[in-house]
């Protein structure tokens, strides 16, 4: 038995309501401007993403407790 790539998919009138509800909040155009990029620079661009979540966590951890 073979299937094709569309048996799996649901009807093109279909519409689900949960992903409508967050439809509205995705911002096309970074979608958009990271499709555009090659997989080296979206991997280039998450690493540069992960040191500066790195850089922020240290730094909350260095800073002093403040005395209430």
């Amino acid at each position: 038995m073979s299937l094709e790539p569309t048996d799996d998919l649901a009807p093109p009138e279909y519409r689900d309501r949960v992903v409508d509800a967050y439809r509205k909040d995705v911002d096309l155009t970074l979608l958009r401007e990271n499709l555009r990029l090659t997989v080296d620079e979206r991997f280039r661009k998450f690493e540069s993403v992960a040191r500066f979540a790195q850089e922020l966590a240290r730094a909350g951890r260095a800073r002093p407790e403040s005395s209430s």
